[in-house]
């Protein structure tokens, strides 16, 4: 499922078909994986519920949502946290959010490249020795020296690195929704269809 958070204003709510106005409008700037917002999702709670399965049960529950669609494309939005009852709650949701992307960060490497072809080389910190190597493209030497390296990078795979935006992002719009009184909604993208798991 592909989800899509949004705030606006309580005044601004209406039912489907309509779209919600996009004039006064709040969203998290999420990666264009389609499944790094559910898996940033996974291992945290909302109000003692998976916030996973709460937004299944808002998107596909016994009653189905009825405000209007962030944009032509997605389902109807259904509200996920409400203030001023919700605050607490999607607070602690948006803490929870930043400690598992802290935690899931990866380990730091240190970057050298190659002068002469541009050739990156990575060493985790913890491993990194000031030794001169031979560039395996070109066989020019790279001086693997700390105070030379381009920065510091972790060493994650790119998937893991767009759910640990997205956590970031959704903890950021999370607060910000809160701050400014707005209720969080969330809507399915209907033109994202995924295989049905067979039995």
């Amino acid at each position: 499922m592909a989800f899509r958070f949004l705030a606006v204003p309580a005044h601004r709510l209406v039912n489907f078909p309509q779209s919600l106005p996009d004039d006064e409008r709040l969203e998290p700037e999420l990666p264009p994986v389609h499944e790094a917002v559910e898996r940033a999702l996974t291992g945290a709670e909302f109000r003692d519920v998976r916030a996973r399965d709460r937004l299944r049960a808002l998107l596909h529950g016994d009653r189905p949502p009825t405000l209007g669609a962030p944009e032509a494309g997605f389902g109807p939005s259904a509200v996920f946290a409400q203030p001023p009852q919700d605050l607490p709650a999607l607070l602690r949701l948006a803490d929870e959010l930043e400690n598992l992307a802290r935690r899931e960060a990866g380990e730091r490497a240190l970057v050298w490249k190659c002068g002469d072809c541009g050739a990156r080389y990575a060493v985790p910190v913890a491993l990194v020795r000031q030794v001169s190597i031979r560039c395996e493209r070109c066989g020019s030497p790279v001086e693997l020296n700390a105070t030379r390296s381009l920065g510091e990078e972790a060493l994650i795979d790119p998937f893991l690195g767009a759910v640990n935006h997205s956590r970031r992002e959704l903890a950021a719009f999370f607060r910000e929704a809160m701050a400014r009184g707005w209720p969080v909604l969330v809507a399915e993208d209907k033109r994202v269809t995924r295989p049905t798991p067979s039995a």
